[in-house]
Order: C-alpha cells, then sequence, then structure tokens
C-alpha cells in the first residue's frame, strides 16, 4: 500500500503475501496476530468450507512512537488489519463476529471506529446477540470511509470484494476484550453474508428471530466531531476528539437511538 504515511498519518506498510505489516522508525507495533481459517470455523455458515488459511493479520496498538503516553492516558489504542483475498466456501472473507467485553473504568462495552484503507468493506452490526438481534445494518464502505459501531452491538467486518484484499483501521478502547460465546451459541450473528458472484447477498440465520436487514453507506458523524481527515491524523490534531470511545458514558444521550 502506497504511502500510508501521507494518507493515515503512520508510517507503516501492509503485506499481503505472507499476511502483515512492517512499520516506520518513528512507529511501534506488535507482531500481527494470524487467524487461521482453522480459528473461525465455529462462526461460518459452513464450518467445513475451503478458503485461505491465513484469513486475517490483527496488529492492535500501532501508534507513533511520541504519541504512544497521550494514547494511555486517553485509554486509547488504534488497530490495523488486514484480510487476505478470496473466499470462504460460499462467503466472503470476514471476521468472526463478536460484541466487546465491558471495560472495567468505564463501565460500557466500548464502541469501535473503523476507517477503510483499501478494498471494499461491509461492517455488519446487530443491536444485540440475543435471540432477537434488534436493529441490523450492513454498512457499506470504501476506502476513506469512517463507520462507528455503537456500544455493546455485536458486530462483523466482511470484505465484500474477493479479488481485492480488505485494510482498515479502527480506534478500540485500550481494555479491549472480544466476546465470542453468545455469537457461537447461535453458530454467528443474525445474517450470513454469501458471494453470488461477485456480489454480496444475505440469508438470515435460523437461529435468531426473524427481522429485517438495512444496507446502509456511511454517515458524517457529525455528533462526535468526526471529520472526513483519516482519523489518525485527527487524533494527532486533537488527541481529545476520540475520547467517547474510550468513555462512551460520559455522553449517553449521543448512543440513544444511534443509526450508523
Amino acid at each position: 500500500m502506497a504511502d500510508l504515511a501521507h494518507s493515515y498519518g503512520l508510517d507503516m506498510t501492509v503485506h499481503h503475501h505472507p499476511l502483515g505489516f512492517s512499520y516506520g522508525d518513528d512507529v511501534t507495533g506488535p507482531m500481527p496476530e494470524i487467524r487461521q481459517l482453522d480459528h473461525i470455523r465455529a462462526s461460518l455458515r459452513d464450518p467445513h468450507c475451503e478458503g485461505p488459511q491465513e484469513v486475517y493479520a490483527i496488529a492492535m496498538d500501532v501508534a507513533r512512537m511520541q504519541d504512544r503516553e497521550e494514547l494511555k492516558k486517553r485509554m486509547l489504542l488504534f488497530g490495523v488489519v488486514t484480510y487476505a483475498a478470496g473466499r470462504l466456501g460460499k462467503e466472503p472473507v470476514r471476521s468472526q463476529g463478536h460484541v466487546h467485553r465491558i471495560s472495567q473504568h468505564s463501565g460500557w462495552s466500548p464502541p469501535e471506529l473503523y476507517e477503510i484503507w483499501q478494498g471494499k468493506a461491509i461492517i455488519y452490526m446487530q443491536e444485540y446477540v440475543e435471540d432477537d438481534p434488534g436493529r441490523c445494518f450492513a454498512v457499506i464502505a470504501g476506502p476513506g470511509e469512517k463507520v462507528l459501531v455503537p456500544p455493546g452491538w455485536g458486530h462483523a467486518t466482511i470484505s465484500a470484494d474477493p479479488d481485492v484484499p480488505l485494510t482498515f483501521g479502527a480506534w478500540c478502547d485500550r481494555e479491549y476484550g472480544f466476546e465470542y460465546d453468545a455469537v457461537r451459541a447461535h453458530k454467528g450473528l443474525a445474517w450470513y453474508p454469501l458471494l453470488q458472484g461477485n456480489n454480496i447477498i444475505w440469508q438470515h440465520n435460523p437461529r435468531y428471530i426473524p427481522g429485517r436487514l438495512q444496507a446502509v453507506t456511511p454517515r458524517q458523524y457529525t455528533e462526535f466531531s468526526i471529520t472526513s481527515a483519516p482519523v489518525y491524523q485527527q487524533f494527532i490534531e486533537d488527541p481529545a476528539r476520540f475520547q467517547f470511545i474510550s468513555r462512551p458514558d460520559k455522553h449517553p444521550e449521543l448512543w440513544q437511538n444511534f443509526h450508523p
């Protein structure tokens, strides 16, 4: 991926063969975790499907050296993820689906703000991970677009183009944790994305109460003062801007009747 430092405020490179990342001299980040196909089979529509063995690489807590103390103070963390191209049987390459564990310092299940860097994404989200999933949305996003997942919602990130690897960054709570049990108990989220040619269609998961899936495009989250600039650059310019990620409890009214 060319010129990430200019585009995203971070001097780093994304690799696809093998999956992973390398960092510039002023950027620090961990060795990526590689999610193997066998790791995510329990959340797939067809657990026995074929697909790339290395499904995606994830690196949490990537930052410029000079930002690390500020991020720790604000309990914020920036993660980067890249997916393999291809498909998982009849499904697109995607994450498992989870809800965020309640953070001890806020008492809330934290939100997450995505920014798509490469490829075409669908951020699928549902209000609950119980038998009644509540409102369900598929937010279709391309490079430079942002998608905000509100506190407590189940969600998964889907690569909508099997020919182009999906890469994205995301602001998270520093105490992030993924809860999979409720999703796995339902054999996935309430809607399965399926590939028909190179297009995504949706199949309802019968383990949930039937409902409606709304497909939408990203909006401007003006109530959170998010701009069209790259999200890491926005942090550099105003470190307080993403405090709502780690402290969603400070403005609970902003999350009432939230619409992606």
